[in-house]
């Protein structure tokens, strides 16, 4: 095809090529994972430096001014002929390195570099995860905050219930969103280093290279773990840390796809019922087929890659469940798909989201109307009680007038049913109460008895409160992140 370039030409990954962001997807790059492979590698020739293995300073220096110099395609033909990935760019930095060669990956086994290079990149996805987790709580709780006050219909089980607030379903999903984010940072913070403890974890080539000194070796554990940015490494390890590290790092990340599937589906079900809208770029169509719809596409997004969020915890499961005895090597081809796409897709549900909730449009009049038509029902209870108020204030006169009351209420709301469901007509209740005679003694209270506000509740003091200790407090450690825009690629 004319003017088509050779990446078209084979598959892409979506998430890269379509979706998330540059950060996140260098994160998880060749050219991240290989330089840090070497940085790592010049981390462990520091260490053992210091502690007296014979390294010189010359050797050091010329690994750090190659540490970026990489030859993909001598390692790939190197790694075509060793059948090794670690042990192909060990050659190809050495090639650039010739006087460090003897001491490049000295004492170490392939998963020094892999798994160490694995947690270094699962930590710094958390790190560009979190601010982009609090600019969404953030734009969320100034959405809260507007509509605090803004009665709309409640819903369980889909169908109308007692009064709530915009601002306060807000916060429902606020709530889980805090969640998501202590779960997100204590699994950040929980992350240890695998260090250096060689083929299956006894640290045996470690210790023959320090003639048997155990404080030496686990002193070299401590400068490499130092070295890499981790306060503490896995005191014991097999020749790899436990799989059931990646368990919990998927699973924050898949309940965080829980959350964002959740909020999404009910905008997708508020933009149904027109009261709110998720932001409507100018040339945007909505549909090629008809004109006035606005579909809300960035929901729908955002539920069909939190499906696979969520889907992709069960990859880890399985994994931990079969590392037989020290390690097997089933782990490995999974765990390049599984680990980079959780962080991926998260990325990119977390930025589509920000840009929805930066732009959420709310329709006060079509949410007025809808609670007109439901709220006569709800009202019922208010008008028996404002009966038995008129009707007198002696014990046997008020359980008569209730039940006198009830009987009359009863009628007149199947009634006004039958109008609605039955002729699609709208819902006459008020009309017909009245109407009635019997109702006459609080004829003038029926508006008062009927404003929306008297039906909320304490939402509006449960939203300011919320904010105030449970979401903002969560908001501090980011604020000079906050003044980011998304610009979303499609």
């Amino acid at each position: 095809m004319e003017g088509s370039g050779e990446e078209f030409t084979k598959y892409r990954s979506p998430l890269v090529s379509r979706y998330a962001c540059k950060d996140m997807s260098y994160n998880f790059s060749d050219r991240n994972k290989f330089i840090t492979w070497r940085q790592l590698w010049i981390y462990l020739a520091e260490a053992q430096k210091e502690l007296g293995l014979p390294i010189t300073d010359a050797q050091l220096s010329e690994m750090k001014s190659h540490l970026k110099d990489i030859d993909f395609v001598m390692a790939a033909e190197k790694e075509r002929k060793l059948r090794h990935d670690v042990l192909a760019h060990v050659h190809t930095f050495a090639h650039y390195c010739p006087t460090a060669a003897p001491i490049i990956h000295w004492g170490a086994t392939s998963c020094y570099v892999g798994d160490n290079m694995d947690l270094i990149m699962l930590r710094d996805g958390f790190d560009i995860l979190l601010p982009k987790l609090a600019r969404v709580i953030d734009r969320l709780a100034n959405f809260a905050e507007k509509y605090a006050d803004l009665p709309t219909l409640g819903f369980t089980h889909y169908q109308p219930a007692q009064l709530t607030t915009v601002g306060k379903r807000a916060c429902l999903w606020l709530q889980d969103l805090v969640m998501d984010m202590r779960n997100l940072q204590r699994a950040r913070d929980d992350l240890r280093f695998r260090g250096v403890k060689g083929t299956t974890g006894t640290q045996a080539s470690f210790l023959q290279l320090f003639d048997g000194d155990h404080e030496k070796v686990e002193e070299l554990d401590r400068k490499v773990t130092e070295l890499a940015g981790f306060k503490k490494s896995y005191l014991v390890t097999s020749q790899t840390y436990s799989r059931k590290v990646d368990i919990d790092t998927l699973c924050v990340l898949a309940s965080l796809g829980a959350t964002v599937h959740k909020i999404c589906t009910d905008i997708r079900l508020l933009a149904n019922l027109k009261e709110i809208e998720e932001p409507f770029e100018k040339e945007q169509i909505g549909s090629s087929a008809v004109p006035y719809k606005r579909n809300p596409m960035l929901a729908e997004r955002c539920c069909g890659l939190a499906r696979h969020l969520m889907a992709l915890v069960s990859d880890p499961l399985q994994t931990a469940a079969v590392q037989w005895l020290e390690r097997t090597l089933d782990d490995s081809a999974n765990r390049r798909i599984s680990l980079p796409e959780s962080f991926l897709t998260a990325d990119i549900i977390l930025s589509t989201l920000q840009n929805i909730t930066e732009g959420l449009v709310v329709y006060p009049k079509v949410i007025e109307r809808h609670i007109c038509h439901e709220l006569p029902f709800m009202a019922t209870e208010n008008i028996i009680m404002a009966m038995v108020k008129a009707g007198g204030n002696r014990q046997m006169i008020r359980i008569r007038k209730r039940k006198d009351c009830h009987g009359h209420i009863h009628v007149l709301s199947q009634q006004a049913a039958a109008v609605v469901k039955q002729e699609g007509g709208h819902n006459d209740l008020l009309d017909r109460v009245k109407a009635d005679p019997y109702f006459s003694p609080i004829l003038g209270q029926l508006d008062a008895l009927l404003d929306p506000k008297t039906f909320i509740g304490r939402a509006p003091q449960q939203v300011t409160r919320f904010l105030a200790e449970e979401v903002r407090p969560v908001l501090e450690p980011y604020k000079s992140k906050m003044d980011v825009k998304i610009e979303l690629e499609l």
